[in-house]
């Protein structure tokens, strides 16, 4: 099976539709939350979800916009653009939202947005947070998403290896248990602001990232007529 592996869209349209079709053919989408917040597209980017199938869990800004997560931890413009995006969400859109669990398992996979310790709001960027998600890991891998950065966390002889995949890069799987990052389709954090999404393909035994350029001009111009934070609109071009 081809899997194409999401994470991050918040709300952004243009870079979903440019992954989708960058990524095409594929057998099933998996997506690992943020679906909303930041970006000025939540129902559509979740009709485009329900469209292709896609399953998967709940993230931080997922749960804040339907009211289930608290949003003191988040920064004045997380937290102004989540407020937004929960009252402008529809009935439907919120209704996919909450039905979303924090963690999943899936063909050998485990689904989480931030770590498996804690799937809301761990980041894991650092070799210390990857072995302490890599101890309770139940599955022979798994894909986690949060940081809006690719990176790879890979178990071999008792140490825990970074691995920063770029455009292009293979991963083949093997014995290892690994902690899979795709990085961010709607608002990429690595310098690069092309949208970041991977290719698992189960009968290989390979994970792709893929780097996609989209309109990001058109997300801009969506996110100033709504009123969006100025910051979170300029930040798209850079990729931070």
């Amino acid at each position: 099976m081809r899997i194409a592996v999401l994470s991050d869209i918040h709300g952004n349209l243009p870079a979903l539709d440019a992954v989708l079709e960058a990524l095409a053919p594929f057998d099933a989408v998996w997506q690992l939350g943020d679906v909303v917040g930041y970006g000025p597209q939540p129902d559509e980017v979740v009709a485009r979800l329900v469209d292709v199938g896609a399953t998967g869990v709940r993230g931080n800004h997922d749960a804040a916009a339907i009211g289930e997560l608290e949003t003191s931890a988040f920064n004045t413009d997380a937290r102004t653009a989540v407020l937004w995006t929960g009252t402008h969400i529809g009935a439907g859109t919120r209704r996919w939202l909450a039905a979303l669990p924090e963690t999943s398992s899936k063909d050998g996979f485990t689904l989480a947005h931030g770590s498996l310790r804690d799937p809301t709001w761990e980041y894991v960027l650092t070799t210390p947070a990857a072995r302490a998600s890599l101890a309770i890991l139940t599955t022979a891998h798994a894909f986690i998403g949060h940081t809006h950065v690719p990176l790879v966390f890979r178990e071999d002889d008792g140490l825990v290896e970074m691995l920063a995949p770029s455009d292009g890069s293979q991963l083949q799987l093997d014995g290892r248990r690994t902690l899979l990052n795709p990085g961010s389709v709607g608002q990429p954090r690595d310098g690069d602001p092309r949208a970041s999404a991977v290719l698992l393909d189960t009968g290989a035994g390979t994970v792709e990232w893929r780097r996609v350029p989209y309109d990001i001009a058109t997300t801009q111009a969506r996110m100033r007529a709504v009123g969006l934070p100025p910051r979170l609109v300029e930040r798209l071009e850079y990729g931070q």
